[in-house]
């Protein structure tokens, strides 16, 4: 094969190309150190321009001159906003502005000064230039600025504020500005320090605030933006805790494995946490009156033939008198208990008049009795004794009235169908079985997280459902006993209302479900409550954290416990309590190790106020504790935990009767 010579033509292209590239390489490396220039390097630079200009007195009468230095200043904080040389290149920007300013009498190049000092103590708090700013701002007169993170915290405070207000409102949670309100100061938060210690938390509240919104609009531009603010959350801040959380509102939960938390919180649990001494301080600006009175929102009440609870809701705590009036045939009227609010109105969205008719109550009538009083007037049918009193954050004044024994044969059942038989409670009593039906609690729900655990993700009102519905297939396959759960779901109940369903379920038997939380990571071990006046600071913490309240409030509350536990049955209560931590933590020492049992005590806890049945509350483990948050999130031992309660509350049925574990058909009746 003959090889072809390249012709004249072909060797001059050839040349071109090869010049070409030469001189594209030639650009890329003259070029390239352009692009290495570093904020140290590029400070360097911006000095000795700087050098240059003050050596040479007819340029510094030129403002180009000096805006070339200023320029080459600012570019060392552009290069890296956050990184140690751009408080610098801020601080030196702001001197040379200054000395323009001397030369050009021009307001702006002060003001532009004063500009760069205040970013340098906004954005660097802790930087050697903030002081010198603050020098230069006093020289001029100026006032000093506060850090960047201090202003964004001031903003994710009422952001804070603001949601718990919503939260507490479900007038407000109707009304979209309400929800955009509480957006904006989350927003404004981010927008002002958005690489501070407040941003991540700042655009997960933004999300869940749209998310929330979105359940109420149903509209997909509202799920949308939340799903953006996750998003944002997990791309920005990957390694924060706020980013677990994003991931688990916006379905990524799973793709992360469960990590220790720094604090350990979620915006919800923290609000209770930071408020539980205030959490009704603030104002309500809509529903209270200019003149300080407060709003009556609400009545509620549950009933059953022989026990009715009558609650009463208010956005503030006031003073309140009750009296019960005689029957009067004469204007036909039947006996009545009437209960004043002091320095209230009535709300304009409260129903005024509810209908009860149980074989205890005619109804709950609320009027504007005079212009600064409430009077809820209570029509009665017949009654045994009943029990007034008033709870705290948020206040409200329950009623309960008791008619005859739960053991009577009763007209009617808890959800209304006419029935002549007897209760399971009252069968069970009646054939000496002592307990039939079992109401479990499991604490929390809804709004109310509970404990935060030490595990990312992890809460107090997820681990304890868990817990609960174990516990009920074990009552139910082992005692053969009825097992009614206060909540199956995550949802949101008041505490008055879950002793409530366990009177208006004729139980026989009270288990309310918690874990235990201190700051304090050491902590751990198990520990039964049962109600009366505590006798240690421990377990007024205790109550105070699940009754979500002060220390305080305790104290007053136990004022009106020896009254209220004339009628609650103290002594059972104990008894269950003592078999129950025994048996738990007995049973549970066979299989782990670090079993510590903190005792039996005793505290006025809300959920346990007026129980007609033995009651105890459980506090399983520590959630705070990372050895006891691990196991209570693992399902060998939430197991292990219930078969324990079962061998205590099956120890107190035995010794409740002798033929205690005769099981007959307890669905026959």
């Amino acid at each position: 094969m003959v090889m072809m010579q390249p012709t004249r033509t072909a060797r001059r292209c050839v040349a071109a190309l090869c010049l070409m590239v030469l001189f594209i390489l030639a650009g890329t490396v003259v070029v390239q150190p352009a692009y290495a220039v570093t904020p140290k390097k590029q400070y360097l630079i911006a000095e000795k321009a700087y050098a240059a200009l003050k050596k040479n007195p007819r340029h510094q009468k030129y403002r180009d001159k000096w805006m070339a230095c200023i320029e080459k200043y600012e570019r060392v904080y552009q290069l890296n906003p956050s990184g140690p040389w751009a408080a610098a290149g801020l601080y030196q920007s702001g001197i040379l502005y200054l000395k323009l300013h001397r030369h050009s009498g021009v307001a702006k190049d002060r003001q532009a000064a004063v500009d760069a000092f205040g970013k340098v103590i906004q954005t660097f708090p802790k930087s050697r230039y903030t002081s010198k700013s603050k020098k230069q701002l006093k020289r001029l007169g100026q006032k000093i600025p506060p850090p960047r993170s201090a202003v964004a915290d001031a903003h994710l405070k009422k952001g804070h504020a603001a949601y718990q207000r919503l939260l507490d409102s479900k007038r407000k949670q109707k009304y979209r500005d309400q929800w955009e309100a509480c957006i904006r100061h989350f927003k404004k938060a981010y927008q002002t320090d958005k690489t501070g210690p407040a941003a991540a938390e700042s655009l997960y509240m933004s999300g869940l605030l749209y998310k929330g919104l979105a359940g109420k609009s149903r509209r997909e531009s509202d799920t949308a933006s939340a799903e953006d603010f996750f998003q944002q959350v997990i791309q920005a801040f990957p390694k924060s805790r706020w980013a677990e959380k994003a991931r688990s509102e916006s379905g990524q939960h799973g793709q992360s494995k469960m990590v220790r938390s720094k604090t350990a919180e979620d915006p919800v649990a923290g609000l209770i946490k930071q408020n539980q001494a205030k959490k009704r301080a603030t104002v309500k600006k809509k529903s209270t009156l200019k003149n300080g009175m407060i709003t009556i929102d609400g009545l509620r009440f549950w009933s059953t033939p022989s026990y009715t609870r009558i609650v009463i809701d208010a956005d503030q705590e006031t003073s309140f008198s009750h009296r019960l009036l005689k029957k009067d045939p004469s204007l036909k009227k039947p006996q009545r208990l009437y209960i004043d609010m002091q320095k209230s109105r009535l709300g304009s969205d409260i129903q005024r008049v509810i209908p009860i008719n149980d074989d205890l109550l005619r109804d709950a009538r609320a009027g504007q009795y005079t212009g600064d009083t409430v009077r809820i007037v209570i029509d009665i049918k017949s009654f045994k004794h009943y029990k007034i009193f008033s709870l705290k954050n948020p206040f409200r004044v329950v009623l309960d009235v008791w008619g005859q024994d739960a053991d009577t044969p009763a007209t009617s059942d808890p959800i209304g169908q006419s029935t002549a038989k007897l209760s399971p409670g009252a069968i069970a009593r009646q054939l000496a079985l002592g307990v039939s039906r079992i109401v479990i609690d499991p604490g929390h729900g809804g709004k109310d997280y509970g404990a935060p655990g030490y595990l990312k993700g992890v809460h107090e009102k997820h681990v304890v459902l868990q817990i609960a519905k174990r516990l009920a297939r074990k009552v139910e396959h082992e005692l053969k006993c009825d097992a009614v759960l206060t909540r199956t779901t995550d949802r949101y109940l008041t505490l008055e209302e879950r002793t409530a369903i366990a009177n208006t379920q004729n139980a026989d038997l009270f288990v309310s479900i918690h874990t235990n939380a201190v700051r304090h990571t050491r902590a751990y071990g198990i520990e039964t409550f049962f109600l009366n006046l505590a006798t240690d600071d421990d377990a007024i913490l205790v109550a105070a954290r699940e009754n979500a309240t002060s220390a305080k409030n305790i104290s007053d509350l136990e004022s009106i416990l020896n009254d209220l536990m004339q009628n609650a049955k103290i002594n059972e209560s104990s008894r269950l309590a003592a078999m129950v931590q025994t048996e738990m933590c007995y049973h549970l020492k066979k299989k782990y190790s670090h079993i510590r049992s903190k005792g039996v005590k005793k505290a006025p806890f809300y959920v346990l106020l007026g129980a007609q049945m033995p009651a105890i509350l459980v506090e399983t483990s520590f959630i705070s504790n990372p050895r006891e948050c691990k196991r209570l999130t693992n399902a060998t031992y939430q197991e292990a935990l219930c078969d324990g309660i079962v061998r205590g509350i099956k120890k107190y049925i035995k010794e409740t009767g002798p033929t205690a574990l005769i099981y007959p058909d307890r669905r026959a009746g």
